[in-house]
């Protein structure tokens, strides 16, 4: 995640309407996405493996057959709980 801008050891922010797309595994891993903006035409930010467990921010949330994307409205803070557990929180 070293494209995401670091605030503290384990926490990443995300920009306002950053765009997470989630891909959900068989084996219950996540490939995890970030887009500074679902609307931007750029590449993602930042790809991670791991699992997404909580969003505390404001968000969207939409299904698709492979998994899910949340869509911010304000920003938030990426951060790790754990070996490969994350949580995004209000910033």
């Amino acid at each position: 995640m070293r494209a995401l801008p670091e605030t503290g050891e384990g926490r990443w922010r995300l920009d306002r309407h950053a765009r997470l797309v989630v891909y959900e595994a068989d084996a219950g891993d996540e490939l995890v996405t970030v887009y500074d903006c679902g609307a931007a035409q750029k590449p993602p930010s930042a790809q991670f493996i791991g699992n997404l467990v909580r969003v505390r921010a404001p968000h969207e949330v939409e299904r698709s057959p492979t998994g899910y994307v949340v869509t911010l409205r304000e920003g938030g803070t990426l951060v790790e709980q754990g070996e490969d557990h994350y949580v995004i929180e209000e910033q």
